[in-house]
């Protein structure tokens, strides 16, 4: 019998959004670790809060798990917890495929879209030994977490492209659902995407080959 052929998706875009964390990193060895603390010390069972955290900012996942809790708080836990994830980097990975499909996208617009700060960012992804897309937009750059669409609408207007026009790579619920609310294609990276219905789903991103043209990118993923 002949072997099965998968079946490939191509995607046309003028931009590519790339959310950091699951999608080109593999962080999730140091969320656990920092998020099962903070369940342990609030009295919350820690799978629980694992299935709420990724793709969020911070406070806004804990306004999720403790609604009742003053938001002032969560802020302040969130920037204790950033700074303990900025300085524990054991485990932190490139996403199989992440270092070569970055490397095909030089000279096509692009941007990182993340939940993660600045300094949270920078040092993920030198880590991981990838480099930073010149158009950044980061926790600090937004007055709003994902699932809204703030930061994926921010990432299209810097980099001149409409939002229908634009290709998000995301792995997270909330991610997703940030994504399709801006517009956007979706696709989903990793186990924890199939879930929540991007128009696409890779296991990583060795299954993403770029093709550059005049107009953009076709992107054969599958």
């Amino acid at each position: 019998m002949p072997a099965a052929v998968s079946a490939t998706t191509v995607l046309t875009a003028r931009a590519l959004l790339l959310d950091m964390d699951g999608t080109l990193v593999n962080s999730d060895a140091v969320v656990e670790r920092v998020w099962r603390r903070w369940a342990e010390q609030h009295g919350l069972d820690g799978d629980e809060v694992m299935k709420v955290v990724h793709g969020r900012q911070g406070h806004a996942s804990m306004a999720v798990l403790l609604p009742d809790r003053p938001m002032e708080l969560n802020h302040a836990d969130n920037a204790r917890m950033l700074a303990e994830e900025t300085a524990d980097m054991d485990g932190v990975v490139p996403v199989p495929g992440a270092p070569e499909f970055l490397a095909s996208l030089r000279g096509v617009p692009h941007a990182l879209v993340t939940s993660a700060d600045a300094p949270l960012s920078t040092a993920r992804m030198a880590a991981a030994g990838l480099e930073l897309p010149e158009v950044r937009v980061t926790a600090e750059s937004v007055g709003a977490s994902k699932p809204d669409p703030e930061g994926f609408l921010k990432g299209a207007a810097e980099l001149g492209v409409a939002p229908a026009e634009c290709v998000v790579f995301e792995d997270s619920g909330a991610g997703i659902a940030a994504g399709r609310a801006a517009g956007m294609r979706v696709v989903g990276v990793g186990a924890r995407a199939a879930a929540h219905g991007p128009d696409v789903v890779v296991p990583d991103l060795r299954r993403v080959r770029v093709e550059v043209f005049a107009e953009g990118v076709r992107l054969h993923v599958g």
